[in-house]
């Protein structure tokens, strides 16, 4: 088959690159800017007729949507730009694939949920975006689940890697030049590692199971606050930054978010056979890869 990844310079779409060296399948990376070091294909994808052109051209079966608008804080002001690529991309993207009887792997997040339950969100609860961050990715998926287009609707969180910029990396950084630092303790989800989505995406496509279409959640296990993440990550990391934990308030932003945001793998796994191992085992893989590419 033939695949097409989508933001391909972001964190998930590097992690894709990673691990799609042996697949049996091939791979085609895109991206709005080509990235130093890497071959990616420039497209647009908000050009509708640029998308067209270059996925009839390469004949392409399964799109991988990693493209979008991530800064969250960002979007509160730059609404019209977060929708274009959260909503209309998507929409976009949904049209190509029907037209080509492809299939679409799109990334969602657990910002359209709202935060107000007390145990994992699973794919079927309602979705009640806060911010206009997961209101746009909630406008996406939308428009990909009405467009008629066969496709698999991925909703992971908080994700961290070597690649790209991420949470993870950010804590090493600041723990790093810092001997104090502090981290909300009242926001609690999952981490996920790119590695393992990617990993899981590859299997998707290489197991010939992307005809097992619909919503899924993919996250690491556990459930974690940001303060509990930002420690696990200094620990690890070896640092001696002292971190204090805050709440939401006391941070001081203005942009709502959901105070519990775990998702759910229990779909994913019963579909796939897929075993996800914990955020803190992941961590360590990222961290130890992290240590290595600084030397």
């Amino acid at each position: 088959m033939n695949v097409l990844v989508l933001g391909a310079n972001g964190q998930l779409g590097q992690a894709i690159r990673a691990v799609s060296i042996a697949s049996k399948n091939f791979f085609i990376f895109s991206d709005v800017n080509s990235l130093d070091g890497l071959f990616t294909q420039r497209l647009d994808a908000t050009d509708l007729a640029s998308l067209r052109s270059l996925s009839k051209k390469e004949h392409i079966d399964v799109f991988v949507n990693c493209s979008g608008y991530t800064n969250v804080e960002r979007a509160e002001i730059e609404v019209d730009i977060a929708r274009k690529l959260n909503k209309d991309t998507v929409k976009n993207i949904s049209i190509v694939a029907k037209e080509l009887d492809a299939t679409v792997i799109h990334i969602s997040t657990d910002y359209v949920y709202d935060g107000n339950k007390t145990s994992p969100y699973k794919e079927t609860d309602v979705k009640n975006p806060l911010n206009v961050y997961g209101l746009t990715k909630y406008e996406g998926e939308l428009e990909l689940i009405n467009s008629g287009c066969k496709y698999m609707l991925l909703r992971t969180s908080w994700m961290f890697s070597i690649y790209g910029q991420n949470f993870m990396k950010t804590m090493i950084r600041l723990t790093s030049e810092r001997d104090h630092l502090n981290v909300v303790y009242d926001q609690v989800g999952t981490p996920t590692y790119a590695i393992d989505l990617a990993g899981f995406i590859l299997s998707v496509i290489d197991n010939d199971q992307i005809h097992l279409t619909g919503e899924y959640n993919f996250t690491n296990e556990g459930t974690v606050s940001w303060y509990d993440f930002a420690v696990a990550i200094n620990r690890t990391y070896a640092n001696h930054c002292e971190i204090c934990p805050i709440s939401t308030e006391e941070y001081g932003s203005k942009v709502k978010r959901p105070s519990f945001s775990a998702l759910d793998n229990s779909k994913v796994k019963k579909t796939f056979g897929v075993k996800i191992p914990d955020w803190l085992e992941s961590l360590d893989k990222s961290i130890k890869a992290y240590k290595v590419k600084e030397f």
